[in-house]
């Protein structure tokens, strides 16, 4: 029997019904997962009386989490990661930049210089400083590789080569910024994000800077009680922290078993200075970011 026009239209009315009930549906049970975790943000974030800044996401389906995300917080240490990605960007046109030797002298130690400080006098190579600084987040390192590409500005200049025009670092080490209230030394969790994704998983660095980039990430020896506390075991976990007056910062790439990267920048706050720092709230975020991926991505909930 050959289909008729009515038979015809109403295959295509029953289709895009269909089509519209699907992504109805769809829309509200994702809303509702919003909801939910920003729900849970919104109890975390009450309950030790500061603010956090998150941006996540999932590069297996691009699913992406967001809270405060526009806003700014001091990034303290979390320039690091930037100020080693402009000098491995410099080394792919200059490849013996890495290995050339910075003599420290007495007077360039600042406090937390925990590797530079065994080197006064010896001098390190610029790549040393760079695992210095990302590893153990060693300041007098990073001030060393900042003069060397021209000062904080520097940083900052190259930030914006990478279309990151929120980042901005504007001192020294170990005199940043940790007002949100003033630009300096600030960014927003977005901007991180997004430019430590750019920078991890992109094509800004060739391969070998990249992973170079992403080593020194890994063997991070200060964030295991931040995003590390909050994934499972197993997982692996490239990080950067921050650190200031009542301020936790991490951002990190997670590599959940046989899954897609996932990319996170969490930034907190707390409104009463020279209180202790929350690694705990870091570590509690996490947790909650990574049950909304879980019900969004099988294979993370399969390792969840």
């Amino acid at each position: 029997m050959k289909p008729t026009r009515l038979m015809h239209f109403l295959l295509i009315t029953f289709t895009l019904i269909f089509s519209l009930y699907h992504s109805t549906v769809f829309a509200a049970i994702k809303n509702s997962k919003i909801i939910a975790t920003n729900k849970n943000l919104d109890a975390l974030e009450t309950s030790f009386g500061g603010k956090i800044g998150v941006y996540a996401i999932d590069t297996a389906n691009n699913h992406q989490i967001q809270y405060h995300a526009y806003e700014r917080f001091p990034i303290q240490s979390t320039f690091k990661v930037m100020a080693v990605a402009s000098i491995l960007k410099q080394s792919m046109k200059d490849n013996r930049l890495l290995q050339q030797k910075i003599i420290l002298k007495k007077q360039d130690l600042v406090v937390w210089s925990p590797i530079t400080e065994k080197n006064v006098n010896s001098g390190m190579t610029i790549s040393e400083l760079c695992a210095a600084a990302l590893m153990y987040s060693d300041n007098t390192a990073a001030n060393l590789i900042m003069k060397k590409l021209g000062g904080p500005s520097a940083v900052t200049a190259f930030a914006r080569t990478i279309g990151d025009n929120t980042f901005q670092i504007d001192s020294f080490e170990p005199e940043l910024n940790s007002s949100p209230d003033n630009l300096d030394d600030t960014s927003t969790p977005k901007a991180m994000g997004e430019s430590l994704k750019k920078l991890t998983l992109g094509n800004i660095l060739e391969q070998p800077q990249r992973e170079k980039l992403v080593t020194w990430m890994r063997g991070n020896t200060t964030g295991d009680t931040r995003i590390r506390a909050g994934i499972p075991k197993g997982w692996i976990v490239a990080d950067k922290t921050g650190t200031g007056d009542s301020i936790s910062n991490d951002v990190a790439i997670i590599w959940p078993p046989k899954c897609a990267p996932i990319v996170v920048a969490i930034y907190t706050i707390q409104k009463t200075k020279d209180t202790a720092r929350r690694d705990d709230i870091v570590a509690s975020t996490t947790r909650i970011l990574m049950n909304d991926f879980s019900q969004t991505n099988d294979c993370i909930s399969k390792d969840k």
